[in-house]
């Protein structure tokens, strides 16, 4: 069997090869937009051949059963006719529609899925690799609702009707061709109606594609309001802000309801709009057939052909309701196929030494200017910070310092400038061997629902000793024997059944097992009471011997320790030095300093 559409690779870095490439303007005709499927099943290209030779098998009973009527009234009270040969022609009859619909129905659940999956599997795989903009452009909830759910409901809808289309389709032209052969100038009449059906079925599909993109749109916004609200119930309820914030989803809910209705208004117009154009075509092919009733057709005939013309009436009229699932479902998938062939991945180089990296690194004329910032985070930043140097970055809040360490492992771009890592440029560097070298701890703890021992291992090969032995470096030892499965225990969504405290400390032991060359420590004792951080900071100071260390700090009484102190300022570097020559300067840092221990 085919391979699957290639699958963006998970490791960063990795060759980004998530499903054909984007290129030119966006699909704009419905065919070109149904094709965006096309990668994602086409390795179960032999369950589409199944369906369609099932889907045949049942349209091709279709006419059998006006036809069986023909014979029954027309010979059916005659002594040459055995009567009994129609119910059980009816049997045979309904025994291979119902198998040759069971064979679809299996193939049909069997493409859906693995379309689901491919998709899936190429959503998370760009996700995981995806320059860190589109983090910034996407919320949580909307990208979590597009792997799961969109995906999901789209793939389901989309699959459904198109087989329905192939099937009813099928059906529709084995049944003309049956009237065709009864009586050929009667179904000329009935084929008047197909140009004003597919008028129809174009109008409503564009009318209703466009109300689904919106209606997808307003489902988003909605999920976030209520993601918000989760996230900040606290604030909420501090703030008495309920009824404002029930006053927004009562808002974003009235727009997704008007936007229902619009769709279902829409969609149910289709139904009677159908149905009388099918009854204006049967009542003419009626008075026709009476004006004709002197001629060759039998009454078995006439019966026939008008109980044919009313079959056709129900795959006509699925036909005209597919429009609204098709639309539906392409509005649901497009946003998915959007994510994974127009968001960039990450690039990397190719350096990527075996050895581990000696901590050198070199800032540049840096500049860093978020899009929409009215001033550059970092302004014509320079620094050099040795091999095994202690580095503590100081300063006013929006000085600089976080984006500074945001930009060693790349999870920012500098605007101009470049840093560099013993010698080579990171860009040069190959992503996953650059990642390699930093082991962060920020104050924003992120853990998986995942084991204790999972979490402190995360991304490196499970090592039972090293992470007893990194927990108890971190103080957490008491912690692993309150647990009932020790550092097997789940530990649930973030960590929520440990404090503050302990999950901040779980952070360090995960850095700690790390073990990089270089650290870089973002507020890493700020969840710690006087005591843990006191042995925690032992540890810290233990790990930090013989690496490059560089510490984010606003209590300064935690980086007295440091090497170096740069003291930034809007963006710049304003003062370096030690401690000791800082306080001696009297500038920014020894105001920072009074401001905290009450001294001038």
């Amino acid at each position: 069997m085919p391979a699957a559409p290639a699958v963006a690779d998970p490791s960063p870095g990795g060759a980004a090869a998530a499903a054909p490439a984007a290129s030119g303007p966006p699909p704009a005709t419905l065919l070109e937009r149904i094709r965006r499927i096309f990668p994602y099943i086409e390795h179960v290209r032999r369950m589409w051949l199944v369906v369609l030779a099932a889907t045949i098998v049942g349209a091709a009973t279709e006419p059998a059963i006006p036809a069986l009527m023909k014979p029954l009234l027309d010979k059916g009270f005659k002594a040459d006719f055995n009567p009994w040969l129609v119910p059980a022609a009816l049997l045979l009859l309904f025994g291979i529609r119902g198998t040759a619909g069971f064979i679809a129905d299996i193939a049909l659940a069997k493409i859906a899925n693995e379309g689901m999956y491919s998709l899936r599997q190429a959503l998370f795989g760009r996700l995981l690799d995806a320059r860190m903009d589109l983090f910034t452009r996407e919320s949580a909830s909307s990208l979590s609702n597009s792997i799961v759910h969109e995906v999901q409901n789209g793939f389901n809808m989309l699959v459904n009707a198109l087989t329905g289309l192939v099937k009813d389709s099928l059906a529709v032209v084995a049944l003309l061709l049956y009237l065709m052969w009864i009586n050929w100038q009667l179904t000329l009449i009935v084929l008047v109606m197909a140009p004003a059906v597919a008028w129809l079925m174009r109008t409503a599909s564009r009318r209703l594609y466009r109300l689904a993109r919106s209606s997808q749109e307003a489902t988003v916004e909605l999920a976030y309001a209520v993601e918000e609200n989760v996230l900040a119930n606290r604030m909420v309820r501090l703030h008495a802000a309920q009824g404002a914030q029930a006053g927004r989803f009562r808002a974003l809910s009235l727009s997704l309801r008007r936007l229902a209705m619009k769709s279902a208004v829409a969609s149910a117009l289709l139904t009677p709009t159908t149905h009388m154009m099918a009854a204006a075509a049967l009542s003419v092919v009626v008075c026709i057939a009476l004006w004709q009733s002197g001629g060759d057709m039998t009454v078995g005939s006439f019966a026939a052909f008008v109980a044919a013309m009313l079959m056709l009436i129900a795959p006509v009229k699925r036909l005209s309701e597919l429009a609204n699932p098709i639309a539906r479902a392409l509005a649901s998938l497009e946003r998915s196929y959007d994510l994974v062939e127009k968001t960039q991945p990450e690039s990397g180089g190719s350096y990527a030494p075996a050895e581990r990296a000696r901590g050198h690194l070199e800032l540049r004329n840096l500049t860093v200017t978020y899009p929409g910032a009215s001033r550059p985070a970092l302004d014509h930043f320079s620094l050099e910070v040795r091999p095994g140097e202690i580095l503590a970055l100081v300063g006013p809040s929006g000085s600089g310092k976080t984006t500074l360490a945001n930009l060693l492992p790349r999870f920012v771009e500098p605007s101009g400038g470049q840093v560099l890592l013993d010698g080579h440029a990171l860009s040069e560097w190959e992503l996953q061997a650059l990642r390699r070298q930093f082991a962060m701890v920020s104050q924003e703890v992120v853990m998986f629902n995942d084991t204790l021992a999972g979490n402190v291992a995360l991304g490196n090969e499970l090592d039972r000793a090293r992470v007893e032995r990194a927990l108890e470096a971190a103080h957490l030892s008491s912690l692993v024997q309150q647990l009932p499965q020790g550092i097997d225990t789940p530990i649930g969504h973030n960590a929520a059944k440990l404090s503050g405290g302990q999950r901040q400390r779980l952070a360090i032991a995960r850095a700690l097992y790390k073990d990089a060359p270089i650290l870089v420590l973002d507020e890493a004792t700020s969840a710690l009471d006087t005591e843990s951080e006191r042995l925690v900071q032992e540890a810290l100071n233990t790990l930090m011997a013989g690496r490059t260390t560089v510490i984010i700090a606003h209590r300064l009484s935690t980086i007295e320790h440091a090497d170096r102190v740069a003291v930034l300022d809007h963006g710049r570097l304003v003062e370096s030095g030690t401690h000791a020559e800082l306080i001696a300067l009297g500038g920014i840092y020894t105001r920072l300093h009074a401001l905290q221990f009450g001294t001038s």
